[in-house]
C-alpha cells in the first residue's frame, strides 16, 4: 500500500547508516525529505509531534539500493514468465517449455522466455530447432539466453519475421546473434498488448521495492526494447506506486529520441559489442573455445561522434562494451571527441560504459582520465567466474581473472555504479554487494562499504545527483528498513577491518555478507517519504 500524504516519521531503536552520524539509533523524516539523525535519547524531543513512529526493533536504516542497469519489462516477464535460470539440463529446459505452453491460457499470440545457459548442460548444447519445436508445441516462442545476446526461435516465429534469413547472425538450426536476434526480439516485442507490458513493468517494480530498492536505470533502445516500451515505463513509475526510474535511450545519434522520451541520457544500451556467452563481446585476441573475436558493432569513429553529439546537447552518453577491442573502441572515440569539443566539457557529463568487463590497467587509467562512469556488475563475476565458470571456457584462464577489476578502478578513482542488467542476472542487491566484497579473484575485492556506495550513492551519482543515495538531513528520504543480524566492518586487508571496527573510527557497520549467511530481509521500502513496500 503506497501512502500518498507526506507526513513526519520517527524511526528509533535500531541502527542508521549515516556519515552524519556513525552512532545514529534514530530518524526523522519530514515529507520527502531526512530532517534530522542522533540517538534515540535526542529523538524523544520529536515523539510527541510525529504522525507515526517505528519502533525499529534493532533493524537496520540503510539509503534504498539504486539498481544502474535493468530491463524491466523482460525483467518481469522473466519474473510471471517462462524463466530457464537454472535448468539444470537441456532436457529439463525442454520440458519447462513444453509445461509453458501447455500451461497458457491464451491461445495465439507469441510467447517469450528467458535464460536459458548451456555452458552448464551435460549436453553441452542449446536444442536444435526441431527440438525446440517439438517442445513449443509449433507455438511462436522467444528464448532469450541468459545473457540476452542471443535466442533461441521455433519456426513460427521465424516465419513471423520478414527477412530473417537474410540477416547477419541467422543459423537455421540454431541460436540467432547479430542482427537476426534483434530482428525475432523486435517481432516478439511488438506482439506483446499494452496490458502484457504493464503487466511486466509492475511485477518488476513490485520485486525491486520488496528488495529495498528505492530507484532503478532502465536501459531502453531500439535494439533492446522499443520507444513506447520504455514511454509506458517511465509514465508507470510517475504514478509514484514504487521505485523511481530514469531512463536512457541506446540509440547512435539519438539525442533528440532520448530528450523526446524524458531520458536522462542517449546510453545505456548502445551497443559496441555483445557479450562473452554467446561469443559476440568483441576481443583482441580470439576466443578459447572459438575461431574469430566476436562482433563489432561500433567503431571508435561512431563513437566519437556520439559522445560530441551528445557532450554538445549536455547529455550523457554511455555504450555497452563487454571485450577489450570494445573497451578500446570506446576510449578511442571518446578521447577522440574531446579533441573535438572539448575534454573538459566531454569529463563533466560523465559518460557511462556499461559492463566494462575486460580492462587493463591502460584503460583503467583511461576511464579515469576521461572522467567515464562505470556501470558494472558484480553478480557476473558469482554467476561465471572462478576456475570452472564460463569465463575460462571463453577465454582462458589468464585473460578470465583479469576481468571486472573493481578494486584497481576504485583506486584509480572511477565511479562506480552497480546494477544487475536483470533478467541477465536477477535483482538482488546484497547478493550484488556480496558479489564485489567476495569477488572470485582476489585481487579484484573491495570493502563491503564501498560495493554498497557503489550501489546506493553510486546510482545517483551516475546520474548527476551527488547529494542522493545518503541519509543526512536535508537528503531525499528514500530509504529501505532490515532485518539484518549483526554489524560488521568487512574489507580484503584484514588491517583495514580491523582498524574500522574499532569505535575510535567511527565507521558503521553492514551486514555480513560473509557467503553462507543469510542475507538481510527487508522490512520496509520508502521512496521519497512515500512507504512502497512494507512486509
Amino acid at each position: 500500500m503506497t501512502e500518498r500524504t507526506p507526513r513526519t516519521v520517527l524511526l528509533r531503536g535500531g541502527a542508521v547508516y549515516s556519515p552524519a552520524d556513525p552512532f545514529a539509533t534514530a530518524m526523522l523524516v519530514e515529507g520527502g525529505h531526512v530532517a534530522w539523525v542522533g540517538s534515540d535519547g535526542a529523538a524523544e524531543a520529536y515523539a510527541a509531534t510525529a504522525d507515526e513512529i517505528v519502533e525499529l526493533d534493532g533493524a537496520l536504516v540503510t539509503p534504498a539500493f539504486v539498481d544502474a542497469h535493468v530491463h524491466a519489462t523482460a525483467t518481469g516477464l522473466a519474473l510471471t514468465g517462462l524463466d530457464l535460470t537454472g535448468s539444470p539440463s537441456l532436457a529439463a529446459a525442454l520440458a519447462a517449455v513444453t509445461a509453458f505452453v501447455e500451461a497458457r491460457t491464451e491461445p495465439g499470440g507469441v510467447l517469450i522466455g528467458h535464460g536459458w545457459d548451456e555452458t552448464g548442460w551435460p549436453e553441452g548444447r542449446p536444442p536444435t530447432l526441431a527440438e525446440l519445436d517439438a517442445a513449443a508445441r509449433g507455438a511462436a516462442l522467444y528464448l532469450s539466453r541468459t545473457d540476452v545476446h542471443s535466442a533461441l526461435a521455433t519456426t513460427a516465429l521465424r516465419t513471423l519475421t520478414e527477412g530473417l534469413a537474410e540477416a547477419p547472425g541467422f543459423d537455421p538450426e540454431g541460436p540467432l546473434t547479430k542482427d537476426a536476434h534483434h530482428a525475432v526480439r523486435q517481432t516478439a516485442l511488438a506482439r506483446l498488448t499494452p496490458e502484457q507490458r504493464r503487466r511486466a513493468q509492475r511485477a518488476t517494480l513490485a520485486r525491486a521495492a520488496e528488495l529495498g530498492i528505492g530507484a532503478l536505470h532502465e536501459c531502453a533502445g531500439p535494439e533492446i526494447s522499443s520507444e513506447a516500451d520504455l514511454a509506458a515505463l517511465l509514465a508507470l513509475a510517475a504514478e509514484g506506486e514504487g521505485p523511481e526510474v530514469f531512463g536512457y535511450w541506446g540509440e547512435s545519434g539519438g539525442v533528440e529520441t532520448a530528450r523526446r522520451l524524458g531520458a536522462v541520457g542517449a546510453g545505456g544500451d548502445l551497443f559496441v559489442d555483445g557479450a562473452l556467452g554467446s561469443h559476440t563481446a568483441c576481443l583482441h585476441a580470439p576466443y578459447e573455445d572459438a575461431e574469430h573475436t566476436g562482433t563489432a558493432y561500433l567503431t571508435s569513429e561512431q563513437v566519437a561522434d556520439h559522445v560530441a553529439a551528445c557532450t554538445e546537447a549536455g547529455l550523457q552518453a554511455g555504450f555497452h562494451a563487454i571485450g577489450d577491442a570494445a573497451v578500446a573502441a570506446v576510449l578511442d572515440g571518446v578521447r577522440a571527441a574531446g579533441a573535438r569539443v572539448g575534454a573538459d566539457r566531454v569529463r563533466a557529463l560523465r559518460h557511462r560504459v556499461e559492463h566494462a568487463e575486460a580492462l587493463d590497467d591502460k584503460a583503467v587509467a583511461a576511464f579515469a582520465e576521461l572522467g567515464l562512469t562505470a556501470s558494472v556488475q558484480p553478480a557476473f563475476d558469482a554467476a561465471w567466474g572462478g576456475p570452472e565458470g564460463m569465463y575460462v571456457h571463453r577465454l582462458g584462464a589468464e585473460r578470465a581473472a583479469a576481468l571486472n577489476p573493481f578494486a584497481a578502478l576504485l583506486r584509480a578513482g572511477v565511479p562506480l555504479a552497480f546494477g544487475s542488467d536483470a533478467p541477465v542476472t536477477p535483482l538482488d542487491p546484497w547478493g550484488t554487494v556480496r558479489a564485489a566484497a567476495f569477488h572470485r579473484t582476489l585481487d579484484h575485492r573491495i570493502s563491503v562499504r564501498a560495493a554498497f556506495t557503489a550501489h546506493t550513492r553510486g546510482g545517483w551519482r551516475a546520474i548527476g545527483r551527488d547529494q542522493d543515495g545518503v541519509l543526512v538531513p536535508g537528503a531525499v528520504a528514500s530509504y529501505a528498513i532490515w532485518a539484518a543480524g549483526d554489524l560488521v566492518v568487512q574489507a580484503p586487508d584484514s588491517r583495514v577491518a580491523g582498524w574500522s571496527t574499532d569505535p575510535r573510527s567511527g565507521t558503521p557497520g553492514l551486514p555480513d555478507l560473509t557467503p553462507g549467511h543469510p542475507l538481510p530481509t527487508c522490512l520496509r521500502t520508502v521512496v521519497r517519504g512515500r512507504t512502497v513496500y512494507q512486509r
